[in-house]
């Protein structure tokens, strides 16, 4: 019997909107309210990124072993879990378990229900409705991620804690929708002849493919950077935004003008890669990044207010012009495990950065963090440029 294409599809649309729900989004808000430094903050950010490096294999496993289903309901238990300890927690150990709970949640999820969608479409032969179906996806992604942001907006001076029990409550919702939906039975994946990989050779690969590749290594460590960089800015300008004493409305608001930003660059990154070298578009992006942190120094709200909405905006531009330029250079065989080196060299650069800004900001302020940050990048661009000039004499 065939899988109800429709009925697993629109499930799925229903489910992507449920996960990704992002009521939590203000978590380094709510975690500072409820008395953890932004060094303790920070270091919950890396035990994710450790903890989520550590599932990836065995997650990846476990995909083969087991129905697409039974992942999902352990990703969305593990979820469910998480919120219910961020919500009764008062120690920062249990706070950085619920962060590990959280991890396990993401490498369950990630890829999966777009697997199960796929698989279900190969059974009725419609796998060429799936761009269309994957560009839903990701629209559903967006504004369930910005709606949940904009509703805890409205909490931060309310009740805090409510967001965590909608997190539960949407848990909820998501497990429902899992279980009306049907597995598939073509799941070419699960039948591959492949063995799966270890740890030890994502590494091997990751060291040979950095060492022998300069070109692809230095867009990788670039978009890691880049990347880390944008992503603490994005987090911390929440601590920021607590201690300015921001009201409700402008939290949301600005979360709202944020969302909007970065869906205007999606949707002009293949022009700007059309009309603009790599080289020419690498370089641009760098001083705009510098200029932005050095910029930070200025310690003015409004500034500030400005240079966020920047950051988001740069954010949304590299990932997939990024994206792009990896598939271009990496082969089909290679592509998956290299492909997770970029996400690999993002998390261990997450894991040293986002504490280290945080006690930063701890000790001096936030501008005086990111403003610093941006010299040293200058210094190390500039050095970095006048090396490789004189090379080529």
């Amino acid at each position: 019997m065939k899988t109800n294409y429709p009925t697993n599809i629109n499930t799925g649309y229903a489910y992507t909107f449920f996960s990704f729900f992002g009521i939590t989004g203000l978590w380094v808000i709510y975690l500072q309210m409820q008395g953890l430094s932004l060094v303790e903050i920070g270091l919950c950010e890396s035990i994710f990124h450790v903890a989520s490096f550590l599932f990836e294999v065995p997650t990846g496993v476990l995909a083969d072993r087991f129905s697409y289903k039974s992942i999902l309901i352990g990703g969305r238990i593990a979820s469910i879990l998480s919120a219910v300890i961020m919500l009764t927690s008062h120690t920062f150990l249990m706070f950085a378990f619920s962060f590990v709970l959280s991890a396990l949640s993401y490498n369950l999820q990630s890829g999966t229900i777009d697997a199960l969608m796929y698989d279900s479409l190969i059974e009725t032969r419609q796998t060429k409705a799936y761009p269309k179906i994957i560009s839903t996806v990701n629209v559903l992604y967006e504004f369930g991620d910005t709606a949940g942001v904009v509703i805890a907006g409205f909490f931060v001076h309310w009740h805090f804690e409510l967001t965590y029990v909608i997190s539960i409550l949407i848990g909820f919702f998501a497990l429902i929708s899992i279980l009306m939906m049907k597995e598939p039975h073509v799941t070419p994946s699960k039948v591959s002849a492949q063995a799966p990989e270890t740890i030890g050779s994502i590494l091997r690969t990751s060291y040979r493919v950095l060492k022998t590749n300069r070109v692809l290594r230095n867009l990788m460590f670039f978009q890691a950077v880049f990347a880390g960089i944008c992503t603490s800015y994005y987090f911390y300008f929440q601590s920021l935004m607590e201690k300015a004493h921001f009201s409700g409305w402008m939290i949301s608001l600005l979360m709202v003008t944020s969302a909007a930003v970065n869906i205007v660059g999606i949707h002009f990154t293949p022009i700007i890669q059309k009309r603009f070298p790599k080289a020419v578009l690498v370089n641009s992006l760098s001083w705009c990044l510098i200029a932005l942190l050095l910029v930070s120094w200025l310690d003015w709200i409004p500034m500030l207010m400005m240079l966020f909405l920047t950051s988001q905006l740069l954010s949304s531009l590299v990932e997939p012009i990024f994206s792009s330029y990896y598939n271009e250079m990496i082969d089909s065989k290679q592509r998956a495990t290299l492909l997770s080196i970029a996400s690999v060299l993002f998390s261990f650069v997450m894991i040293g950065l986002f504490p280290l800004v945080g006690w930063l900001i701890e000790h001096y302020n936030f501008s005086f963090a990111f403003g610093t940050i941006g010299g040293i990048i200058l210094i190390l661009y500039i050095t970095t440029r006048i090396k490789s000039r004189t090379v080529l004499k």
